[in-house]
């Protein structure tokens, strides 16, 4: 926010990594870390599938992900990505012959797996359909299909295994001078996957797509990615992540959102800071934050609103955000304003007032960002 002064003990050094383009998107260098989902329709379903594109772009997708396990997927993707919003990557596994379809198709990226893509002559097929089309690829390295002699190498999935997967690929993509790719070493385990993934970003400088992958429902996904990716963001590696969760890809764009808006990597819509509620608290607090999660949604202005039920941290948190409501008696609270007391408000009329409070400032920061380019030209 902007009466907010940048703190030095904040700051996250990222990883200095090459920079590849995914459609329009850059990935890597000093662009934003970008928030990836992948759809779960059938992909051979246009409608349905750019439906859940559409819905991922709207709640702040970049990238989107498609699964082509066969050749109807690859047939339909060309439609979905004429219409699509983001850039698609096309999701390979076992069938080299559906990535060059979906080069053919128009795929911004193919995903490709070392552990099932096949021999070096097949992965070279793969690079020249990505070269003659404009794609870039990821080494999509995942613990739970690694090579089999790495396996019998290793004798289990470990880091050592995934990094020389992940390099022995990079090294095949090179010697066919092809650089438009990016890498992820996932796993289900977190440690596991933040050790691979140490070890990766220390051994090449391509750009880092970041996952725990099978991470779990919507709770325990959220908590598994939050701690493995958080860990990983915090010590500057990551380029671009996905949450993957069993749940509605739109939930994965949140969660994803919300990692990075937490360490202060990207910010999107409102960040709202409130109390758990206590016997102290002025109003119900759950409730209403409940209600202004959902009323709030279409909010994409980068902003922090404090909810907070009583004075004994309300005031502080308020004047350290945009818009701010702090808990009082007799039925009102104090309404706060780029940090500062505004007015009193009753808790029956504080759901739409602040709702009406924060697009207001929205509109404002929006018009102010709107006219700055005019004012450097002028």
């Amino acid at each position: 926010m902007s009466h907010n002064p940048i703190r030095p003990w904040r700051n996250i050094d990222r990883r200095v990594s090459r920079q590849i383009m995914v459609g329009n998107v850059p990935v890597g260098g000093d662009a934003p870390i970008s928030v990836q989902t992948m759809t779960n329709t059938d992909s051979s379903d246009v409608r349905a599938t750019l439906g859940q594109v559409i819905a991922a772009a709207e709640a702040g997708a970049d990238i989107v992900r498609i699964s082509t396990p066969d050749e109807s997927s690859t047939r339909a993707l060309k439609e979905i990505v004429k219409e699509s919003p983001v850039p698609i990557v096309a999701d390979i596994h076992f069938h080299y012959r559906r990535a060059i379809e979906a080069a053919e198709a128009g795929a911004a990226c193919l995903r490709i797996n070392p552990g099932n893509i096949g021999d070096e002559k097949r992965v070279k097929e793969v690079i020249k359909a990505a070269k003659d089309h404009g794609c870039s690829i990821r080494i999509g390295v995942n613990a739970g299909s690694l090579e089999k002699h790495l396996l019998e190498k290793y004798g289990e999935p470990c880091p050592e295994a995934m990094v020389e997967s992940g390099m022995d690929h990079i090294r095949i993509l090179e010697d066919n001078d092809f650089r438009e790719y990016k890498i992820s070493v996932k796993a289900s385990d977190v440690f596991l996957a933040a050790a691979a993934y140490q070890g990766i970003a220390e051994a090449t400088d391509a750009p880092i797509h970041l996952g725990i992958t099978e991470a779990g429902g919507l709770m325990t996904g959220t908590i598994k990615s939050a701690i493995g990716l958080g860990n990983l963001l915090w010590m500057g590696i990551g380029d671009t992540l996905r949450v993957s969760l069993s749940a509605d890809p739109v939930e994965e764009v949140k969660v994803g959102y919300e990692i990075l808006k937490a360490l202060g990597l990207r910010h999107r819509g409102v960040n709202i800071i409130s109390c758990p509620s206590c016997a102290r608290q002025g109003f119900d607090v759950i409730k209403t934050v409940e209600l202004l999660e959902k009323r709030l949604e279409h909010i994409k202005t980068p902003m922090s609103l404090s909810i907070i039920g009583c004075v004994v941290n309300g005031p502080g948190e308020a004047l350290m955000t945009d818009v701010g409501f702090t808990g009082g008696g007799a039925g009102n609270g104090m309404v706060y304003l780029a940090g500062k007391q505004s007015h009193k408000m009753s808790n029956e009329q504080m759901v739409d007032h602040i709702v009406e409070q924060v697009e207001k400032k929205a509109a404002e920061i929006d018009a102010r960002e709107a006219a700055e380019p005019t004012q450097a030209a002028e």
